[in-house]
């Protein structure tokens, strides 16, 4: 997403500076090309030989140069950016934007560039909510700007409030997102993704889960982000940080995750259910902890009792048993309803765009003809497999190894690599679909 990509880093006045120069060398190392301008106070801060050192290119701050030659650079960078983010925003240079001032590099070169210009104020708390400020960002945001707002936290003051820069990830996340929205391969569509395990419950402490880590589906929703669809992501309990951008649902069970998706689907283009959802969850969980007792088997009660752990007439194992029933299919249900759909008749309203619908198989073994199977009687129109013994593809790894199985019958190979690289592979093939 970012190979090649020209981005223009405007670095102000302001202790978080620093920050910048980590941005620039993330950046660099993603693939693109970065130019930084540094406004006069930022080079209080930080030399420009730093930020040289980072994005390996010549760093630009004089406007005012005896040769002449900044006139004609600053129309050049203008001109051949493709984003233009300016990493701290001052409240100064924030008021020269709002207003067309242009007495510096920085300031002159976002008034002439066609880019999409982002923003991340930095500044004292009570400067960054001052009247002024607000209405200074909130002209920016009408033109177009995107603001990445800032973090609460301890500030370099040593007060507390809203005011920090945000860390390199969530700046690298906004600079994708922008890029994507304008001129992504996904731009204008919405996409709904799920993630990561169910979690059953069985009584307020234990439940029936499943060992998925979620990081596959967080990365289909976050590459879905950087081509710059807008993300529904339905995920189960994860430890991973939510991808900067995207709608984020968060559910436990099965029927919740049921819920969500049919609250959100009606108007997506496509669904991606990478979710380990539960096949079965217990029938009758109890509403308080199941004690353990030497000498009695447990059973969960049956209707009618519902609510206590009761002795079982087996009182020999120790153990206790529990009565599972099914869990909402959600692609089945879903191929249900669209297959009822009416088609438009003449002289009507079109009916609402098919949805693209994509399911996962985790198989331990059989893995083709079970796939196979899965396709067929939910009507997929893709279907992702891999083998979750492999140690390379199992749950928790950084990379897969999966096969596409097409409507149409025919299948994909697809070689080892990393989960964004399957995520990668999964749009193209979605967007042909879309097409």
């Amino acid at each position: 997403m970012l190979l090649n990509r020209h981005i223009v880093l405007g670095v102000c006045g302001g202790i978080a500076c620093y920050k910048a120069v980590d941005l620039a060398s993330k950046l660099q190392q993603a693939g693109a090309k970065v130019d930084v301008i540094m406004t006069e106070h930022a080079e209080e801060f930080v030399r420009p030989l730093t930020f040289s050192t980072m994005s390996h290119r010549p760093v630009y701050s004089d406007l005012w140069e005896p040769s002449g030659e900044a006139a004609e650079t600053h129309i050049k960078l203008a001109e051949e950016a493709d984003i233009l983010a300016i990493v701290p925003a001052t409240a100064q240079t924030i008021a020269k934007l709002a207003h067309g001032f242009t007495d510096n590099m920085l300031t002159t070169v976002a008034l002439a560039t066609q880019a999409p210009l982002l923003l991340a104020p930095a500044m004292y708390k009570d400067m960054y909510t001052h009247p002024a400020t607000q209405a200074n960002l909130e002209v920016l945001r009408q033109r177009g700007a995107y603001i990445v707002e800032p973090a609460v936290g301890l500030l370099a003051s040593g007060a507390v409030g809203p005011g920090r820069l945000p860390d390199t990830d969530l700046l690298m996340g906004a600079i994708r997102l922008t890029l994507g929205r304008r001129s992504g391969d996904l731009a204008g569509r919405r996409v709904i993704v799920t993630a990561g395990g169910t979690q059953e419950p069985i009584d307020p402490v234990r439940y029936v889960g499943n060992h998925s880590s979620g990081k596959m589906g967080y990365a289909i929703a976050t590459e879905a982000r950087d081509r710059g669809a807008d993300v529904v992501l339905v995920t189960g309990p994860v430890s991973l940080p939510a991808p900067y951008g995207v709608d984020l649902i968060r559910v436990e069970t099965a029927s919740q995750m049921r819920d969500a998706v049919m609250a959100t689907v009606h108007d997506a283009d496509a669904l991606v259910m990478s979710a380990a959802v539960a096949d079965f969850r217990p029938a009758h969980p109890s509403p308080q902890k199941i004690k353990k007792h030497a000498g009695e088997h447990l059973a969960i009660t049956p209707p009618g009792q519902q609510g206590q752990a009761t002795p079982d007439a087996d009182t020999s194992g120790g153990g206790f048993s529990i009565h599972l029933v099914r869990n909402p299919d959600i692609l089945a249900e879903l191929a249900s309803l669209q297959a009822a759909q009416p088609r438009s008749n003449a002289g009507e309203q079109p009916r609402p765009r098919r949805l693209v619908r994509v399911g996962f198989a985790a198989e331990t073994e059989n893995v083709i003809s079970n796939a196979r199977d899965k396709l067929v009687r939910k009507r997929l129109d893709l279907l992702v497999a891999n083998d979750v013994m492999r140690s390379d593809s199992g749950f928790g790894a950084d990379t897969n190894k999966v096969y596409f199985f097409h409507a149409d019958g025919s299948m994909e190979d697809l070689p080892v690599m990393p989960k964004a690289g399957v995520a990668a592979a999964i749009w193209d093939r979605v967007i042909s679909l879309l097409a």
